[in-house]
């Protein structure tokens, strides 16, 4: 695949990813994610999926800023263990951005290591349309095994998209 002739489109499950590399004692920068794909896939539009909360509304606005095209899913609140837990479930809603856009993309990448996506990918895969699945950490999903040569594990870009803390050099 030629990468620069070819239409890339990036499907973000942003809560696998963020708990993914959280679990590795790291924070990604969903900007410097964005530029990551950018130029190293040459991804041209990256929706990012995501549960709404009305107070992470200037979170948004930066998302936006760096390029996100932004898919939200209502959240719900619940009690677990006498803490309050929000969840927004975005995985319907993935799979029918990534089947309604297919014929506006070449190739697409799927960022999760959900196991849940398994049918898509192997759809993707049958018509000729996955390129990367980016999984957040070693521990994704035993389904996800089959496509092991499409998988690219974050941590290898860690330097690149992980956050800087403040005064602290980067990598």
């Amino acid at each position: 695949m030629d990468r620069h002739s070819s239409v890339v489109y990036a499907f973000i499950d942003s809560q696998n990813l963020n708990l993914g590399v959280r679990s590795l004692g790291w924070e990604l920068d969903f900007g410097r994610f964005r530029v990551y794909l950018k130029d190293k896939y040459n991804v041209k539009k990256a929706y990012l999926f995501l549960g709404y909360i009305k107070s992470n509304e200037k979170l948004y606005k930066y998302l936006r800023g760096s390029g996100y095209e932004l898919v939200f899913k209502p959240t719900v609140r619940y009690k677990r263990n006498g803490v309050y837990v929000v969840k927004g479930n975005v995985d319907v809603e993935l799979v029918i951005s990534v089947m309604l856009e297919v014929e506006n993309y070449d190739k697409c990448i799927i960022a999760s290591g959900d196991g849940d996506f398994y049918s898509l990918i192997e759809y993707l895969l049958r018509v000729d349309k996955l390129y990367k699945i980016i999984v957040p950490n070693h521990s994704y999903s035993t389904l996800l095994k089959r496509f092991l040569k499409y998988i690219v594990n974050i941590e290898f870009a860690r330097r690149k998209v992980e956050k800087k803390k403040e005064g602290v050099p980067s990598r």
